[in-house]
């Protein structure tokens, strides 16, 4: 297949480009200018919706990661309007593209983020599970929202919810390992809200069979075993072999971050179930978590 990924240059996005080169696809990067490698790229330019013309010529499938960093800065109102402007502009112009194309990819995977969910507390969230309330909520329904246009079919659209997406390079875990390394890492708050996550290896697979098999509507990527942040942090801890008991105090974070994105970010409980995945006979490499982790950072158990 001929599959343009924007969002080709990040943690995941890079990752899904060797993925689809191992596979025997043909990557086309979807980029603001070109880069110097021997994949083929175009250029596209979502603030000012622009693409090249010929960017959909003989594309199969589009896998759409591109979007603004949601904890790279603290959430002013100016970084928030970045945020959710990066993701709805960007996806309606590849949805407009696709839309008017006069031989559409038969696979649009464009993303989104468990985020929708809200703050849930210890309820079981699937992809049937209403929206939540708070910013995340209404960026990801926005988001989602914004490829309504595009005709289903030829083309389906499927809406990856992803869970933290666990790398040593880059994600939520790669900034807390020097603290966990030093035996510094802790819990956060009384550690008892939700993390869903899912390797980076689990993304990349999981990506690779949304374009191969007939799945449209909203998708949780995340592992099947979901955990509290007290158990996410134990196990990390055993993973390195070291201490984990001092919790990380609340205003540490809130300097670094601000406090609304620390609550968003950190505090807020999502337990997803990838009912989707599970259902329709997808196979995770890593559905434990100590699996996971020993992985990502090459620590056999």
């Amino acid at each position: 297949m001929r599959v343009l990924v924007s969002g080709s240059t990040g943690l995941i996005g890079e990752a899904l480009v060797r993925g689809l080169v191992a596979e025997g696809h043909e990557p086309v990067r979807l980029v603001r200018s070109h880069r110097p490698d021997d994949l083929p790229s175009a250029t596209w330019d979502p603030a000012a919706g622009t693409m090249d013309d010929d960017a959909l010529d003989g594309v199969d499938a589009v896998v759409h990661l591109a979007g603004e960093g949601i904890a790279e800065k603290r959430w002013t109102p100016a970084q928030k309007a970045r945020i959710l402007d990066s993701r709805v502009a960007g996806t309606t112009l590849l949805a407009e593209r696709i839309a008017s194309a006069a031989n559409p990819p038969s696979v649009f995977v464009s993303g989104s983020a468990i985020g929708f969910y809200g703050d849930r507390g210890d309820e079981r969230l699937t992809e049937t599970s209403e929206p939540g309330a708070g910013f995340l909520a209404d960026v990801v329904r926005a988001w989602e929202g914004a490829t309504e246009i595009v005709p289903t079919p030829p083309t389906r659209v499927a809406h990856i919810r992803t869970g933290i997406v666990l790398s040593a390079d880059g994600g939520a875990l790669a900034p807390q390992l020097p603290f966990f390394k030093l035996g510094i890492g802790g819990r956060i708050g009384d550690g008892s809200q939700w993390w869903s996550w899912i390797s980076i290896d689990d993304m990349v697979h999981a990506l690779l069979w949304l374009l191969t098999n007939d799945v449209h509507g909203a998708v949780n990527l995340t592992a099947p075993t979901p955990v509290t942040n007290a158990e996410f942090t134990k196990t990390l801890g055993k993973v390195l072999r070291r201490p984990t008991i001092l919790p990380i105090p609340k205003p540490a974070l809130w300097l670094r971050l601000g406090r609304e994105l620390t609550q968003a970010l950190l505090y807020s409980s999502q337990r997803v179930e990838p009912t989707v995945l599970r259902d329709r006979g997808y196979e995770f490499r890593h559905p434990d978590l100590e699996r996971a982790l020993r992985a990502v950072l090459d620590r056999p158990g």
